[in-house]
């Protein structure tokens, strides 16, 4: 009980005194690139699918 109770204190004094935080302004600037990123990702996989869907309409209909 007692190892517990030391990784707890350990812990939280690591949280409190050790780790480096950001900003809101850097936390907000992180969230739109990675919103935007997203978006991004999620455009071309959309037109990679709507290629695919193209291609294999044309190859079954040629049969």
């Amino acid at each position: 009980m007692a190892k517990l109770q030391s990784y707890i204190k350990d812990s939280i004094n690591e949280l409190r005194h050790k780790v480096t935080w950001p900003s809101y302004n850097e936390l907000q600037n992180s969230s739109i690139l990675v919103l935007v990123a997203s978006l991004i990702f999620a455009l071309v996989i959309g037109l990679i699918d709507v290629g695919f869907e193209k291609i294999m309409t044309f190859i079954y209909n040629a049969s």
